[in-house]
């Protein structure tokens, strides 16, 4: 198949989520505006998951998997998930389905004119904790990173492969990944996608690593940026 677009699903512990992932990138797949397949990251499952996940490759052709020996975090998930695609243009959702895989085509619309198109959850459907810790953090990394994005953590996104494959991720970094494509004098945008509480597992983060630990990690960012090594080739042979 001549695919050209890669939607990496990081799993971790989400045996409950997986029949509906399935079921729901499946119809996506149907009404995509590129020819997708879909790539699971198992992060060091303790449940089920990978045997859901190797069920699921098994059906359907579209979907594939790689699976981590441990877990080794979110930003390691989605840099492996860079690391192996091989289309045109690569995206990311969360395995909780709080978005909606068919708001990719809404992203898809402007990947033209951009390097990176993030989503921005209108009407968050999460508790008043969650929210605002996010705001805050929000407000703390756009200070240091000046990127203008409103909802980095958005787990809906469509990142030109090319532009992905450089991002030098390290933990946290997911966070920052619009401003690691401005480092790349890249085009970035944000635009308002649907949100949705979670109907099954649980969240695996709290306050302390959606609003401590990306405070951190806006300085790891700033020293990120400082010897950040930027080049285009012009001729090769």
């Amino acid at each position: 198949m001549d695919y050209q677009f890669t939607i990496i699903v990081p799993v971790y512990n989400e045996e409950d989520n997986l029949p509906r992932v399935e079921k729901e990138l499946l119809e996506y797949i149907k009404i995509a505006s590129k020819k997708t397949k879909i790539l699971f990251v198992n992060d060091g499952s303790k449940d089920s998951s990978q045997q859901h996940i190797e069920a699921i490759a098994n059906r359907h052709p579209e979907f594939q998997y790689i699976s981590f020996k441990e877990n080794r975090g979110l930003s390691a998930a989605i840099k492996a998930g860079f690391d192996y695609a091989d289309t045109e243009l690569v995206g990311y959702i969360d395995s909780d389905l709080q978005t909606d895989p068919k708001d990719f085509n809404v992203l898809l619309e402007h990947i033209k004119d951009y390097d990176l198109v993030t989503g921005v959850r209108a009407n968050r459907k999460d508790s008043f904790v969650k929210n605002m810790s996010s705001t805050i953090a929000n407000g703390i990394r756009r200070a240091f990173t000046k990127d203008g994005m409103d909802d980095t953590g958005c787990p809906l996104k469509v990142i030109k492969t090319v532009y992905a494959k450089r991002i030098p991720m390290f933990e946290g970094l997911h966070r920052f990944l619009p401003a690691m494509i401005l480092l790349q004098n890249g085009k970035i945008i944000q635009v308002p996608v649907k949100h949705f509480p979670r109907v099954a597992g649980e969240a695996k983060f709290g306050v302390w690593n959606r609003l401590i630990g990306p405070l951190m990690d806006c300085f790891a960012y700033l020293w990120m940026k400082k010897k950040y090594i930027n080049y285009t080739v012009e001729k090769h042979s």
